[in-house]
C-alpha cells in the first residue's frame, strides 16, 4: 500500500512544483514603499512580515499608534506563514492560549469584510479523536474550560464522529470532542489582509529590507541598522520567526530568545472522486499523531512524529523559506496512521509532500513581551506550530503591552522573562525541541516533566540526595526534589506512573508530610531566587519602601512578607525580605522570578552608584528544616537556644551550624509549619547537610520534596505566585491585607489603586475549596484550571490543587467572581457572597460538591489533632 503511494508520488516529482493555495501578492502599499527611501526615524520598527509582525502592526495602528515601520527581509508572508497548514483551533490546554485563539478566530472571520482581501476563511469545526480513556479525560478537561469562556464544544460518541465525517474509520475510538466554530483559512492571505489594514492606518511597510542589528544605548533601544540605512526608533519588535534567535544575538546588547526550528511535513492530495465539501471538519487524531483537513476537495494531512528533524542549528539563513527536501521514509509512520484513519485514501493521488520549518520553544509555549535586558525591545515569536491560531490574539496582547504598559490578560506563562540565558544554548535548544515536537500530540498528564536539558542547574547536594532516592523535577532549569523513593519501592513503576487519578507516589508523600508534622524533615530549596540590596546610606530602605507594599523599616533581623506591586496594585513579585543591617536587605523570591524580578527592580531603581543590587542565588544553598523537632536539631548543632522566646517567628540571625559560620537562619518554612530556613554559603552546604542528618537521626529526620511542601502549604491557604496570584491579582483580592501598609508614611507603587479598591470593593476573591463527596481512590483528581460553580452558575477556575493529608480531603484554591445573571457584568464580591453559596468543582465534566473557605480551616486541624491525641493516649494506656 505504502509503495503504491510512493509510485504515485514519484510521478508527481517529475511534474512542475505545486502551486501555493495562498497567492503571493504584495500589497500596493508595500510596492509603493519599495520605491521610496527608508524613513530616518519612527516610533516603532517591526521586523518580520509574517502573520505575527502584521498582526502587531495592525493592532498598534488600531490603538492609535501611527508612526510605525514594518520591515520584511523577503516578501510579505513568504516565510513560515506561507507554508502554514491553515488550521485555526481553539482547543488548547492553557486558558490564555484559548483566549488568543478565540480572538484570532473572530478577527479573521471579519477581516475579509474589513479589508476586501479574500482570506479563505471557512468555518469547518474540528473533531479531536480519542483512542484511549486517558485521552478522552484530557479532552473532557479541555471541553469544560472551553465551555465556560464561551467557546462551544461537546464530547461526542464514535457514532457521531462517523456522521460528521463519513470517511473516518472510528472502530478504535472511545469518544471525541467537537468544536464547531473552529475554522480553516489561508494564513498568507490573512497576513496580507492585516498588512493592508495596517497600511491604511498609516503603517509604512518595506519588503526586501533586512535588519542587521538593533542599536542600543544605556539599555534602551535607539534604532535599527538595515541593509538600506538606519532608522532611529523608541521600540523594536522582533517578529522574525525562526530567525528571531539569531537576530536577538546580533544586537549590541544581546537579547536571548530561546527557540529552534524543526522540519514539519504534510502532504497534499488531488481532489477525491466526490470532492470533500469545504465545510468538512478538521480532524485531530493525537493518538495517531496526525491532523487532517479538507484542501480543495482533497486532503491536507501532517503531524508531529516521534523522531523530529531539527534544522538551522548552525544559523543557516534564507531570505524566503524554500521548500525543503521531501523525506517519504521519515513521513511513513504518519502516512500509515492517515491510511488507518481514512482507508479510502489508499488509491488517492498525492500531489506533494511539503517540508517546511516550524519553530518550537523549550516549554511548548510561545514567547512574547519586553526583553529584560533592553527596554523597548519586544518579542513575539516561537509559536510551536500554532502561529495562525495565536496570531491575532498574540498581536493584540503585545500591542496592548506596548501602548498601555501591560496586556489586558495575564500572560506570564508566555512572557519572555520566564526564561534565562541558560535556556539559549544551541545544544540545549536542539535537544529540547526534539522532545517538544512529539509532545505536541503526546498525552500530557498532570505533573509531567521534560527529560532533555536536565541537570543544568543543581544544588551542591544533588548527588547526595539522588543517591537517597530523590525523584526530580525542573523549575527554571533548576533540579528540585519531588519526593524520595524508599528502598523497598519499585522505582521503575513509579517513573512510568502517569495518570489523571490517584498517583503512585501518594503514600510516599503522605509519609513525608507526616514526618513534617510529627518529627522533622529537610527539603533542599536552593532554587529560590535570592537578591541582596545594599547602600552606603539610607538609599536601600527608601527605594524598597517605594517598591514594596509592606513596611520594611523594621528592626534589624526581622523578616517581612511583602508584595512588589505594579501601578494597578497587582503582584509583580511575592517575596520575603530580611533586614540584615540598617543598610542591607536579603530578598527571597520564587524560583522563576529570577529574570523578571531583576528586570523590574533594575527598571524602577534609581541609577545610584551608592545603591547595589546583587543576585546571590548561586551563593547560597537553602535547606528548609520543617517540623516540631527542627528546634532540637538546630539547638544541638549551634549550641544556641532556638525556642520562640529566643528566636521568635519571622526572625533572621547569622549563626554557626556545626563547624560552619555565617549561616543565615530564618524562623519560617513557607508551609505554616514550625521550623527554620537555613541559607548556607555553598562551600559549607554538604557539611551542614551531613550534620543536620546525623544529629537529626534521633529525632526521626528524613528527606522530603516539593510535593509534600505543596500539600502543607495549600491546607494553610498559602498562595503561590505564578500559580494562584499574578500581576493582575491585588493583595485585597487574595486576603493579604496584612501585608500592605497603606499608611506607612510614604507612597509606594500600587498604593493609589489599592486605596481605590479598598473603597469600591473587590471583583474577585481567592477562595479555598475542600472537596466533600470526592473519592480520592476512585475519582478523577483536581489539578488546576477546573471550573468552579456557585449555585449552578460558573464563577471562576481553580488555580492550584493538592491533597491535604491532615484534612483527608482534596483542597483547591481558586478565584470566585460575581457575574450578574442579567448582564454578565462583574459585581463586587463580598465575604457574605462567598459564604452563602453552594459550590461545585467540575473535574472533566463531573461536578463535585465543595465547601468554600476564606481562611485556613483551623477548627478542622484542631479536631484532627484532638482525635490523634486521644488515640495516642489510648495507645500509651495499653
Amino acid at each position: 500500500m505504502f509503495y503504491r503511494l510512493l509510485s504515485i508520488v514519484g510521478r508527481q516529482r517529475a511534474s512542475p512544483g505545486w502551486q501555493n493555495w495562498s497567492s503571493a501578492r504584495n500589497s500596493a502599499s508595500a510596492a509603493e514603499a519599495r520605491s521610496m527611501a527608508l524613513p530616518t526615524q519612527a516610533q516603532v520598527v517591526i521586523c518580520g512580515g509574517g502573520i505575527m509582525g502584521t498582526s502587531v502592526a495592525y493592532h498598534l495602528s488600531k490603538m492609535g499608534w501611527k508612526d510605525i515601520v514594518l520591515l520584511e527581509q523577503g516578501r510579505l508572508a513568504a516565510g513560515s506563514t506561507r507554508f502554514c497548514a491553515g488550521i485555526l483551533s481553539t482547543a488548547r490546554h492553557l486558558t490564555i492560549e484559548q483566549k488568543m485563539a478565540d480572538y484570532s478566530n473572530k478577527l479573521y472571520h471579519q477581516l475579509e469584510q474589513e479589508t476586501g482581501i479574500q482570506t479563505g476563511y471557512t468555518r469547518t469545526g474540528s473533531i479531536f479523536l480519542a483512542q484511549t480513556q486517558d485521552r478522552l479525560i484530557s479532552l473532557k478537561r479541555i471541553n469544560s474550560r472551553l465551555n465556560v469562556i464561551g467557546i462551544p464544544s461537546e464530547i461526542i460518541s464514535p457514532k457521531k464522529v462517523a456522521e460528521l465525517h463519513h470517511l473516518l474509520n472510528v472502530h478504535d475510538l472511545v469518544g471525541a470532542m467537537h468544536v464547531p466554530e473552529d475554522a480553516v483559512v489561508s494564513s498568507a492571505d490573512v497576513a496580507l489582509a492585516l498588512a493592508s489594514a495596517a497600511s491604511q492606518n498609516g503603517v509604512q511597510i518595506y519588503d526586501r529590507t533586512s535588519v542587521l542589528h538593533v542599536m542600543v544605548k544605556k539599555g534602551q533601544v535607539t534604532g535599527v541598522e538595515t541593509d538600506k540605512g538606519q532608522i532611529e526608533c523608541q521600540y523594536f519588535v522582533n517578529c522574525a520567526g525562526q530567525w528571531a534567535y539569531e537576530l536577538g544575538l546580533s544586537n549590541e546588547e544581546p537579547v536571548s530568545i530561546p527557540l529552534h526550528a524543526c522540519e514539519h511535513f504534510y502532504l497534499l492530495t488531488r481532489p477525491l472522486e466526490t470532492p470533500l465539501q469545504s465545510s468538512t471538519p478538521t480532524i485531530v487524531d493525537a493518538d495517531g499523531r496526525i491532523y487532517i483537513r479538507n484542501w480543495q476537495g482533497g486532503i491536507l494531512s501532517g503531524g508531529f512524529e516521534k523522531n523530529p528533524k531539527p534544522i538551522f542549528t548552525e544559523g543557516k539563513n534564507q531570505l524566503e523559506i524554500q521548500n525543503l527536501q521531501e523525506d517519504w521514509d521519515h513521513f511513513e509512520p504518519l502516512l500509515s496512521s492517515l491510511l488507518r484513519r481514512m482507508p479510502e485514501l489508499e488509491t488517492l493521488e498525492i500531489m506533494k509532500l511539503v517540508n517546511c520549518p516550524e519553530t518550537f520553544t523549550p516549554d511548548m509555549r510561545c514567547i512574547m513581551g519586553e526583553s529584560p535586558a533592553v527596554q523597548g525591545y519586544f518579542v513575539l515569536a516561537g509559536m510551536n506550530s500554532a502561529g495562525l491560531s495565536f496570531g491575532g490574539g498574540a498581536g493584540k496582547y503585545l500591542a496592548e503591552w506596548m501602548v498601555h504598559g501591560y496586556p489586558s490578560e495575564n500572560v506570564w506563562e508566555l512572557d519572555l522573562k520566564r526564561f534565562g540565558a541558560l535556556q539559549s544554548s544551541r545544544t540545549f535548544l536542539r535537544h529540547r525541541v526534539m522532545e517538544v515536537m512529539p509532545l505536541m500530540y503526546d498525552l500530557k498528564v498532570p505533573r509531567w516533566d521534560f527529560q532533555t536539558g536536565r541537570q543544568l542547574r543543581t544544588s551542591p547536594l544533588y548527588d547526595r540526595l539522588d543517591a537517597q532516592g530523590a525523584r526530580w523535577m525542573e523549575k527554571h532549569g533548576f533540579e528540585r526534589p519531588k519526593y524520595f523513593v524508599p528502598p523497598d519501592k519499585d522505582l521503575l513503576a513509579l517513573e512510568q506512573s502517569k495518570t489523571f487519578y490517584k498517583p503512585d507516589w501518594f503514600d510516599i508523600v503522605e509519609s513525608e508530610v507526616k514526618c513534617c508534622k510529627e518529627a522533622v524533615c529537610v527539603i533542599d530549596m536552593s532554587s529560590f531566587t535570592k537578591f541582596e540590596i545594599t547602600s552606603t546610606g539610607d538609599q536601600a530602605l527608601e527605594v524598597l519602601q517605594y517598591l514594596f507594599s509592606n513596611d520594611l523599616d523594621v528592626p534589624v533581623g526581622h523578616i517581612v512578607h511583602t508584595g512588589m506591586l505594579n501601578e494597578g496594585g497587582g503582584y509583580e513579585n511575592d517575596c520575603s525580605i530580611a533586614r540584615l543591617n540598617k543598610r542591607s536587605f536579603f530578598m527571597i523570591s520564587p524560583t522563576d522570578q529570577q529574570v523578571h524580578c531583576w528586570a523590574w527592580l533594575k527598571k524602577h531603581m534609581p541609577k545610584d552608584s551608592n545603591l547595589l543590587l546583587e543576585d546571590v542565588t548561586w551563593k547560597y544553598t537553602a535547606l528548609n528544616l520543617i517540623g516540631p523537632r527542627a528546634v532540637d536539631v538546630l539547638s544541638e548543632l549551634s549550641y544556641a537556644p532556638m525556642t520562640p522566646d529566643h528566636f521568635p517567628s519571622l526572625f533572621c540571625k547569622e549563626m554557626s551550624v556545626g563547624y560552619a559560620n555565617g549561616i543565615r537562619v530564618m524562623s519560617m518554612t513557607h508551609t505554616g509549619e514550625p521550623g527554620f530556613m537555613l541559607y548556607i554559603p555553598i562551600e559549607y552546604a554538604l557539611h551542614v547537610y551531613n550534620e543536620v542528618m546525623s544529629v537529626g537521626q534521633k529525632y526521626g529526620i528524613r528527606n522530603a520534596g516539593y510535593y509534600a511542601l505543596r500539600s502543607l502549604r495549600i491546607e494553610k491557604f498559602f498562595a503561590f505566585w505564578g500559580q494562584d496570584i499574578n500581576n493582575l491579582t491585588t493583595p485585597l483580592e487574595c486576603g493579604r491585607e496584612s501585608r500592605v501598609k497603606l499608611e506607612k508614611g510614604m507612597d509606594f507603587i500600587g498604593r493609589d489603586a489599592l486605596l481605590l479598591q479598598k473603597q469600591n470593593g473587590v471583583y474577585k476573591r481567592l477562595t479555598m475549596f475542600i472537596l466533600d463527596d470526592h473519592d480520592t481512590d476512585l475519582d478523577l483528581w483536581p489539578w488546576w484550571g477546573e471550573p468552579i460553580y456557585r449555585n449552578g452558575q460558573y464563577v471562576g477556575k481553580t488555580t492550584s490543587s493538592a491533597y491535604s493529608y491532615s484534612l483527608e480531603r482534596h483542597v483547591c484554591l481558586g478565584f470566585v467572581h460575581n457575574f450578574s445573571e442579567d448582564t454578565g457584568e462583574e459585581q463586587v464580591v463580598t465575604a457574605d457572597f462567598i459564604n452563602r453559596g453552594e459550590y461545585e468543582i467540575d473535574i472533566a465534566g463531573y461536578r463535585f460538591q465543595a465547601k468554600a473557605k476564606l481562611y485556613p480551616v483551623a477548627s478542622l486541624f484542631t479536631q484532627k489533632r484532638r482525635k490523634d491525641d486521644m488515640e495516642l493516649s489510648d495507645l500509651h494506656g495499653k
